[in-house]
């Protein structure tokens, strides 16, 4: 058994979409403050981070394009974690390929543009008949490892967000190292934090093969 690593690290001033604010790290409690409340020879570092939901690799519940849709403390673990995982190689679903109940992990190789200008411009995507072709098919979660699972034009329509996220197919975008996975027989974990009210957030994704 091994497991891959499939998030990108979230670092001060990183941008992981144009327009929204970068995360801030900060201190609430320092080590050196800390020696005055306990013991001599023990310390602690409590840290805090103000960010946008959608920053690094995250994962998108319904209420994020709908706002009768479930958040994240409504999504069940069975559509986040312990999942059957399947690779394709671009953004075409191949006919046939048996996707129910599946974590069904588009690889673009676009991760290789992150943290560069070039990761926003002219992304690879799906298309709304590969979005529909994985609701019919039963997929149970869809990654990209790409800037956006749309295409993303000014005021543009979002198919594949309306789609997957309609009929409660949680989506991830920003996945990284898809490339280290085999094309099927590997388990996908990508579980938020319960937070209510919350339509995205970053998540640990990973692989278990």
């Amino acid at each position: 058994m091994s497991l891959i690593e499939l998030s990108h690290r979230i670092v001060e001033g990183m941008i992981t979409y144009p327009g929204i604010p970068a995360p801030v790290m900060g201190v609430h409690l320092s080590r050196e403050a800390s020696r005055d409340l306990y013991a001599e020879g023990t310390e602690f570092f409590i840290g805090t981070i103000t960010m946008a939901a959608n920053t690094g690799t995250y994962l998108d519940s319904p209420n994020h394009r709908f706002a009768d849709g479930a958040d994240l403390s409504g999504l069940p673990l069975e559509k986040l974690a312990d999942l059957d995982g399947v690779v394709v190689k671009g953004v075409d679903l191949p006919d046939g390929l048996d996707v129910a109940g599946k974590a069904v992990l588009f690889h673009t190789g676009w991760d290789a543009h992150w943290g560069t200008d070039a990761y926003f411009t002219g992304h690879p995507h799906l298309t709304a008949a590969t979005s529909a072709a994985l609701v019919a098919g039963g997929a149970a979660l869809v990654g990209i490892d790409s800037f956006n699972i749309d295409a993303t034009p000014p005021k543009g329509e979002r198919p594949a967000h309306t789609t997957l996220l309609g009929a409660g197919v949680p989506i991830v975008e920003h996945l990284t190292n898809l490339g280290a996975l085999p094309a099927s027989g590997f388990r996908f974990h990508a579980a938020p934090p319960l937070v209510a009210g919350m339509g995205t957030f970053p998540v640990r994704a990973y692989a278990v093969v």
